[in-house]
């Protein structure tokens, strides 16, 4: 039997369950740079777009929520609006399935039918999958901060990947 990976927009019965997310990365790992657990309204704010330009979506597996990824405001100045950020969360059980890669593929259209011209990826050096994935789905490294963040006793390097959609 195949599976089956669906997306739908976030709304907030999904609340609970992407903050839990999040919250599981923030706690464990280097993939957020956030040191504290969010608390709900946090997390609203983090997931809601801020305008109509960004998207916010949950991904499904079989039915059953695998995770969040969102198209958000890069920089505030105006002149950044034709360029997103994208993210990816997933639940650990949910990775190495393909819905990561479906997922990016679908906000590439959503961002593509909103006039976005490029999409900007900023990842944590030590995220090994996910520079794997970027680096697949065609995304450059254009930059690279060493030592800018510090978590779990340790300094962090933060590089941010592009694509462009035109």
């Amino acid at each position: 039997m195949t599976s089956r990976i669906a997306f739908e927009p976030y709304d907030s019965r999904y609340l609970e369950s992407v903050r839990g997310t999040y919250n599981y990365f923030v706690e464990r790992t280097t993939v957020s740079f956030d040191l504290y657990p969010y608390t709900p309204e946090q997390m609203e704010q983090l997931i809601e777009p801020l305008s109509e330009l960004y998207r916010s979506y949950v991904a499904l597996y079989d039915g059953q929520y695998a995770g969040y990824f969102l198209l958000t405001q890069h920089k505030k100045r105006p002149a950044f609006n034709v360029t997103a950020e994208v993210t990816v969360y997933l639940e650990p059980a949910f990775t190495g399935k393909g819905i990561g890669k479906k997922a990016m593929l679908f906000l590439e259209e959503v961002a593509k039918q909103l006039n976005f011209h490029s999409l900007i990826a900023t990842i944590c050096t030590e995220n090994e999958g996910s520079i794997a994935l970027f680096s697949k789905l065609g995304y450059k490294q254009v930059s690279h901060y060493e030592e800018i963040a510090y978590k779990f006793d340790r300094w962090l390097d933060l590089a941010c990947y592009q694509k462009k959609l035109k």
